[in-house]
């Protein structure tokens, strides 16, 4: 697929510390562009806002939290419409495709580039790629208009269809060329945005004024940078379901133990903000955070410890949490998907034999319900927070394809949208950090044991960024060289 770290970061530095992490423009490698006034001066419905355009030199602060000697640190470019754009009307014929696993609020993202593009840009000419990458040169594409996607937003999936793998980028970009496509709208995760990098980077070498923008997609949330993803707050809502019907079973019966395996490969986002909003689990089990079995502080011992206290218990593990624990013989040996993410085993239902054969063993008899919710919470439709949301991003991408810019993905920091690198977004995944305030919100909540000693508890803390996470002196100075010697920055 190449190597998306080709994709190089445009740093600017500024006084007092201050690093502007840019994205590609167009005129990067095409100068002699021509731009045109924004349409949007002449549209009624922006009519009544004040300064609806957004400022060149406005930017977005990485950390807000900061000590009055502290540097101003990293920001992104501000997200936003420009009075001057670099696309006419006309000349737009635009793409969408959405890629790996499903989350609520794809169809609402779709739907709302759509209609952004067509009432707000007047551009007529929208496809869709039908399957995923693989759709570029494989499948029939859909043409896309404010009729055809009008309710899609109520519907679960992506009307586009979805697909892992697939990726070949000098078949995809010569689809792109082929057709005309100059604007290209990716919807997906980090091993899809990888992709995208790739695909910009490609377009970039062959000179095409192709506008490559990203929409990051992980029901997970597991994408950095970014305040969260969509679909999280829906994944999250949907939980109360599963944790709600465990909490019934389990409270209606002498020793009964509810068993809920949330998503979350190598994040536990959503089973600690379904544990921290439902108050009705007593233990969360995470990737994040080790656990173990037997003997004294495990988790057997809290779960008999609980039945006693109480007569019945709630546990809410991520599908990711408990796979070093897991035997030879389960595991799947480093196999991997299309996508390239480990596959798994069913953790919820190994842990679910485990704890019934450890109390069959003491003769302790307990009633144990297992209940695995995850495609049921994949596949709705985005509530309303989520709806918004997804609206703001599609809208947001609009606007940065329109004025130009290439090479990026969009997504709130601080609760301001920017546009960010691809390689930011590809370096590293987003993480629950056990050493956090949150974390320690969830244990105060459940009363269970952290699992951990103390050697586990220090390398955590070794590994953790400082409060702020602002670069220092030092570290201007570190990424400063690094545009030296690093092929991968400029």
């Amino acid at each position: 697929m190449g190597n998306p770290c080709d994709t190089q970061m445009k740093l600017v530095a500024g006084a007092a510390g201050y690093v502007l992490e840019d994205v590609p423009h167009l005129t990067d490698y095409l100068p002699d562009l021509p731009s045109y006034p924004n349409p949007l001066q002449d549209n009624p419905a922006y009519s009544v806002v004040k300064q609806y355009f957004v400022n060149e030199d406005d930017t977005v602060t990485q950390k807000i939290v900061v000590h009055k000697d502290s540097p101003r640190g990293v920001h992104f470019r501000r997200a936003g419409p420009r009075q001057r754009v670099y696309f006419e009307s006309d000349e737009v014929h635009a793409c969408i495709v959405t890629c790996g696993g499903l989350c609520p609020g794809l169809n609402t993202v779709i739907r709302e580039i759509v209609c952004g593009l067509y009432h707000m840009y007047g551009v007529r000419k929208i496809l869709g790629i039908d399957g995923g990458y693989r759709g570029f040169y494989a499948k029939n594409t859909v043409t896309l208009t404010p009729k055809f996607v009008n309710d899609i937003h109520k519907r679960g999936g992506t009307i586009l269809g979805t697909s892992r793998g697939g990726h070949d980028t000098s078949k995809i970009v010569d689809s792109i060329q082929d057709r005309g496509i100059n604007q290209v709208y990716i919807i997906g995760g980090d091993g899809t945005q990888r992709g995208a990098a790739v695909i910009f980077e490609e377009i970039r070498r062959r000179g095409l004024k192709v506008a490559v923008a990203g929409i990051p997609k992980t029901i997970d949330n597991d994408i950095p940078v970014i305040d969260k993803s969509f679909g999280f707050d829906t994944a999250v809502e949907e939980a109360q379901r599963a944790i709600n019907a465990a909490h019934v079973e389990a409270g209606s019966i002498e020793n009964g133990i509810g068993l809920v395996k949330l998503m979350g490969r190598y994040s536990g986002f959503i089973t600690m903000y379904a544990t921290l909003a439902s108050r009705d689990v007593d233990c969360c089990l995470i990737p994040e955070s080790p656990f173990y079995l037997e003997g004294r502080g495990g988790l057997y011992e809290f779960i008999e410890k609980r039945l006693k206290e109480n007569g019945h218990m709630v546990i809410v593990i991520a599908e990711g949490a408990g796979q070093d624990l897991l035997s030879e013989s389960l595991q799947s040996m480093g196999q991997q998907d299309a996508s390239g993410n480990k596959l798994l085993q069913d953790v919820g239902l190994w842990i679910s034999h485990r704890i019934k054969e450890h109390f069959s063993k003491k003769r302790m008899p307990i009633n144990l319900k297992y209940i695995d919710p995850t495609y049921m919470i994949r596949a709705i439709p985005s509530i309303a927070s989520d709806n918004v949301y997804c609206t703001l991003l599609a809208h947001s991408a609009v606007h940065g394809a329109m004025a130009g810019y290439t090479g990026f993905i969009v997504g709130p920091v601080n609760g301001r949208h920017a546009y960010i690198p691809f390689n930011r977004i590809i370096e590293k995944q987003n993480k629950v950090v056990i050493t956090d305030r949150m974390w320690a919100r969830l244990l105060s909540s459940t009363n269970q044991p952290s699992f951990l000693n103390p050697r586990d508890i220090s390398e955590a803390k070794k590994e953790d960024q400082p409060a702020t996470g602002l670069l220092d002196g030092e570290n201007c100075k570190d990424r400063k060289s690094m545009t030296e010697d690093d092929p991968c920055i400029s």
